[in-house]
């Protein structure tokens, strides 16, 4: 029988304790009994045992037992001498178990006395204002005489985007580039294009959680890599840890964020840039790059760069202080590496304009099945980003400057609420990666939500449930949200120590 595992369970019942009516008890049955009519949890999944589920949700063990109780007494649960307790419901045994993060949209509150620390998108900039505002008969244009469907996207956004890399010193083509909505999307073509059900894929650990639900709805096998220190892992652990994975096995495809990585926020220097590439074109391996948060960097210098023997980006670093970041991958043969970008990120998430930049033929094929969910992207989206990419040396500087200033705030918050909390300065993003000895976060964050803060935690961003003492902490709207939250975060981690 499928297991889930807590900390999984633990993310998709977010909320739980702070929606519906009754004792805790009751919340939690109540919320379990929607997972599985939901099918959210498929039916036949055998739930974590009463105490394992009771430490992750910062709950008493009576709670937990409790609420099974409500459950088994109303049909919905089944105890299995020797397996534990299987919930009912409708759905395959084998189907994917989401990791909540469309739940964590969804489950902001906003309301009065809430700090939402659960996500690190950024605010828009005026400039999409302006450039939609920009907009004219004419821009649309000749685009008004055919059917409005572009599957590859619209020709002067394909070239402009082209001309990004190629201003970047990466010879690129307009036929090398497909629209996508938004790089999310990006990554789930990927996945579902070039991952069949059982393939290795290699991704570093922690990494982006959108990707790891895309690749395990695919029903990928993950295998970590690396870790959330500087470079990689100390001594440069991930490019070993791959070579030695490949004497085992082929993977499938590898997934990096080398340049302004989630959640980490740190940048590969040069000499950790050169071993990756350096192993991935011994291995043969196909790669895709994520270079979704690239152009939040913090510019060349900073500290939280890694420098390995070249400087903060160094002569092989991913980019110059007004320049489009270079792709680890720009020195690897086409045919085998997929590049993802985003204006999202830089400009606002309610722009949903990203990309892939690969082969022609990898381009094809992921085209056709992007057809066959949404036929094309938004053609006026497309002409504003055409607009906004003349802005891009604008847009950076101005990101760069807040995103300095609200770093060095949030450090200076955390540095006087908790001293022992541990991080390493981000070289770029809207977060901050912080250690928080003895605790562990899966039931911080459960005890926060309940409190009125709201926070994802490090296990979150792992493929095999690591970094039960991470918190991602976002300050991409400012401090006030974060001064707001730290009281309620260092008590909850008390609590949750141990």
């Amino acid at each position: 029988m499928a297991r889930i595992a807590s900390t999984r369970l633990s993310r998709l019942l977010t909320g739980w304790s702070s929606e519906g009516a009754g004792p805790l008890p009751r919340r939690l049955a109540d919320a379990l009994r929607e997972l599985a009519e939901r099918g959210d949890v498929p039916g036949g999944s055998v739930l974590p045992s009463q105490r394992e589920l009771a430490v992750v949700l910062g709950v008493s063990r009576s709670t937990v037992t409790a609420a099974y109780g409500l459950l088994e007494g109303e049909g919905w649960l089944e105890s299995v001498r020797g397996s534990g307790s299987r919930l009912r419901g409708s759905g395959a045994l084998d189907r994917y178990v989401a990791e909540g993060r469309l739940v964590s949209f969804n489950a902001r509150s906003g309301g009065p006395g809430t700090a939402d620390l659960s996500s690190g998108a950024l605010p828009g900039l005026g400039a999409v204002g302006e450039a939609v505002g920009a907009l004219t008969h004419d821009d649309l244009g000749a685009l008004l005489g055919d059917d409005g469907y572009h599957p590859y996207g619209i020709p002067a956004l394909r070239e402009g985007i082209a001309a990004y890399y190629r201003a970047a010193g990466v010879a690129t083509d307009a036929e090398q580039i497909l629209v996508t909505s938004g790089s999310q999307q990006a990554v789930w073509l990927v996945a579902q294009a070039l991952v069949d059900p059982g393939d290795t894929v290699v991704v570093e650990n922690p990494t982006y959680r959108g990707a790891l639900e895309a690749l395990r709805a695919r029903g990928a096998r993950l295998v970590p890599v690396g870790g959330d220190e500087p470079d990689g892992g100390a001594g440069g652990s991930g490019p070993a840890e791959l070579r030695r994975l490949c004497a085992h096995g082929r993977p499938r495809l590898v997934y990096l964020q080398p340049t302004v990585h989630n959640p980490t926020g740190r940048t590969l220097g040069g000499a950790a840039r050169r071993e990756w590439r350096r192993v991935l074109a011994d291995q043969g391996l196909f790669t895709v790059e994520d270079t979704a948060c690239a152009e939040l960097a913090l510019g060349g210098g900073e500290d939280g760069g890694t420098s390995g023997d070249d400087g903060a980006f160094g002569d092989d670093g991913p980019f110059g202080d007004d320049a489009a970041p270079v792709p680890l991958v720009a020195g690897l043969p086409m045919a085998s590496t997929v590049t993802v970008g985003t204006l999202s990120k830089l400009f606002w998430g309610g722009l949903r304009v990203g990309w892939v930049r690969s082969s022609p033929q990898v381009v094809a094929r992921l085209a056709k099945i992007k057809t066959s969910v949404d036929l094309a992207c938004s053609v006026v989206d497309q002409l504003v980003a055409v607009r906004l990419l003349d802005r891009l040396p604008e847009a950076r500087a101005r990101r760069r400057a807040e995103l300095r200033g609200q770093r060095d705030a949030a450090e200076a918050l955390v540095r006087a609420a908790a001293p022992h909390w541990e991080w390493s300065r981000p070289a770029g993003g809207p977060a901050l990666w912080v250690r928080i000895p003895g605790a562990d976060t899966e039931a911080l964050a459960q005890l926060a939500r309940r409190h009125g803060v709201s926070v994802v935690p490090g296990a979150a961003f792992s493929p095999v449930d690591g970094f039960r003492d991470r918190l991602r902490l976002p300050y991409a709207h400012g401090t006030g949200a974060l001064a707001a939250a730290l009281p309620t975060l260092v008590e909850c981690a008390r609590r949750a120590a141990g």
